[in-house]
């Protein structure tokens, strides 16, 4: 039961910390489009895919103790920090995961700022789509990003290096 809770733990674990909600969905996503096994369910939404089921699986953690959540005022709005507690380390001592590359491609991720995570998975949400019909999508459903073709292409390369980065090439 707990198997898909821990995968989540382990991602939060060898990222070391992840700041916004937002950051951490569009993590999840991108890692389970590469090559991850995140079983969560996304639909599109506002900023790209959203899971509930992500959403209630961290707060669930949260009350359990295995995730720190910190709340933080920034200017008009709050953004929040998430941390493996010492319970959640010991959980996943006993309970451990294999996700190879899992490490590699999370960090990598985290150092990327959300808006550019937002449009990499954006661009995996319709991948099937030919490379034209993607970049109509994203420039007509994330019209207030103000995406450029130059980003585009550079959140194409991005996933190609990630494939690489979790063995896929």
């Amino acid at each position: 039961m707990l198997k898909d809770h821990a995968k989540l733990m382990h991602a939060i674990a060898v990222s070391e910390e992840i700041v916004g909600r937002k950051k951490l969905q569009k993590m999840i996503y991108i890692a389970k489009n590469i090559a991850f096994p995140f079983q969560e369910r996304f639909q599109f939404h506002f900023y790209g895919p959203y899971s509930e089921e992500l959403t209630l699986r961290v707060e669930e953690l949260c009350n359990m103790g295995f995730l720190n959540e910190v709340k933080e005022k920034k200017g008009g709005y709050y953004q929040y920090r998430y941390t493996l507690t010492e319970t959640g380390k010991e959980f996943l001592d006993i309970n451990a995961v294999e996700m190879p590359s899992l490490q590699d491609c999370l960090l990598d991720m985290n150092g990327q700022n959300a808006r550019f995570l937002e449009l990499v998975s954006t661009v995996l949400y319709f991948n099937d789509l030919p490379k034209e019909e993607v970049k109509e999508k994203v420039f007509t459903l994330k019209s207030k990003q103000r995406y450029t073709d130059e980003e585009v292409e550079q959140a194409y390369q991005y996933i190609g290096s990630l494939r690489e980065k979790a063995g896929l090439h």
